[in-house]
Order: C-alpha cells, then structure tokens, then sequence
C-alpha cells in the first residue's frame, strides 16, 4: 500500500478511515465478513492493528462503519438510476436488482448467521445502520398499494417476504451459478406475480 499523504490531520485521518473500508470490501469478497479478523483488516489496510484499533475498537464497530458506508453507496445508487416517474413496479424491479448487485459486491451471511457471529445486540446495530435501504422498499410497496397497482395489506410483512426472496439469491449469486441481470429478472418476476392484484 501507497503511504497516506494528506495536508491536514483531519485529511489524514478520513483517507485512513477510507483505506480501512476498502480493505474490508476487498476481503467480503474472498472471505465473507463474518470471518474477517480486525488481524486481516489491519494487514490488507497496510497498517497496524494499533492504527486500526484507534479508529475502530472491535469488529462490531468495524462492520457498523462498513454496512452505513454500504447503505449510502445503495441510496446514492438508487436514486441515481431510478427515474423520478417510473412506476412502483419499475422501482420494485431497481430496488431488487441493485439488492442482488450489493450481495455480489459485498457478499455476507444472511441474518442468522451474523447473528450468530456478531450476537444479537450487535446484529440489531446493523439492522438498525441498512434500516434507510428498509424505508426504501417500504415506500415502494405503499405507493403501489396506494394506486392499485400491487395488493399489499401490510406493508411490513411484504416487505420482510421480498427481503426474504432476494436474500434467497446469495449463495447461487456468490457461487457464480446465477448472473445478476438472471437473478433480478427472476425474482422480479416471482414478486411481482405474487403481488399483483388478481384479475
């Protein structure tokens, strides 16, 4: 690793913050995150784990850090790609597909497994950081219920079965058996059959 040069601390400081995350967006793709040790950050990061520690003082903080910088990349993303107009299936089929690039680009266990790793306090830590990528998909499923164009009586449940169906995809995703553009199509398709009003 190239050293850091910056004119200021605080410079420093944020591009030292910056080479951490993307040594652990580089090891999600090799190893997971639940297996990533603050040792291996340190070592892909070019510094020492006393560096790391001072700005992350475990794994839990590390990851909190990692999921709100994954979190603002998807919003940005999002409503980048998504045009002001499209229709709430067309937004249902962004917010799915740009879903199922994230688990490629940042491959992690499902829920119970970080929970597992993690335990429970820290897992409900994460879930509160990805909660904005929540209220996404929530608005979605409302304003399509509001016009007519999805049945969805409530909107939390649906919202956990979509989650549920994408999360679906990881292992075929991350094994290479499916493609992104495959998998959105298909799980596109499957939501949208399933909340379609009936004729």
């Amino acid at each position: 690793m190239p050293r850091i040069s910056a004119a200021t601390i605080g410079e420093h400081r944020a591009q030292t913050r910056d080479r951490i995350l993307q040594a652990v967006s580089r090891l999600s793709r090799t190893q997971g995150i639940d297996a990533i040790s603050m040792t291996d950050v340190a070592h892909e990061a070019g510094i020492t784990r006393t560096v790391l520690y001072n700005y992350y003082p475990d794994k839990v903080a590390l990851l909190l850090a990692f999921t709100e910088q994954v979190t603002q990349y998807f919003i940005e993303s999002y409503e980048r790609e998504l045009p002001a107009d499209a229709s709430p299936a067309d937004q249902l089929g962004a917010f799915i597909r740009l879903q199922l690039a994230g688990l490629l680009a940042y491959p992690h266990p499902g829920a119970a497994g970080l929970s597992a790793t993690l335990g429970p306090d820290a897992y409900q830590q994460l879930a509160d950081h990805v909660a904005p990528m929540a209220r996404i998909l929530a608005d979605i499923l409302q304003a399509g219920a509001s016009s007519g164009a999805f049945q969805a009586t409530d909107i939390d449940a649906t919202a956990r079965m979509v989650m549920a169906v994408i999360g679906a995809e990881r292992v075929p995703l991350i094994s290479g058996t499916v493609y992104v553009v495959e998998a959105a199509e298909r799980v596109t398709g499957f939501i949208l059959r399933a909340i379609s009003p009936s004729s």
